[in-house]
């Protein structure tokens, strides 16, 4: 009976390192990506850029499809930022959504 519960306890803490911990570190990889491909022209709070505020209502309310074609597809953004890779986007499209 005991084994069965420890079993089941590493199995349940192997589960949340793989999906819990990326999820997590995904908005500190957007952090820095968003700061090294993004922040020089939305400014450090997504704010800079009048009509496109990040941590605004309109944009706020966009799913993460929405965000991430809109990375990689606005024909302002400079080609590094068009061709990063998808999980890249997905890094920085969660860190768009924690600027509320």
């Amino acid at each position: 009976m005991k084994t069965t519960k420890l079993v089941m306890l590493v199995m349940i803490i192997a589960v949340a390192m793989f999906i819990l911990i990326p999820n997590l570190s995904w908005a500190e990889d957007g952090a820095a990506l968003y700061k090294a491909k993004c922040a020089m022209c939305h400014g450090p709070d997504g704010k800079k850029v009048a009509g496109h505020d990040l941590s605004g209502a309109d944009v706020q309310k966009k799913s993460e499809a929405d965000l991430a074609a809109a990375v990689t597809g606005t024909a302002k953004h400079p080609a590094p930022v068009k061709a990063l890779a998808a999980d890249d986007v997905k890094a920085i499209v969660t860190f768009i959504k924690t600027l509320k």
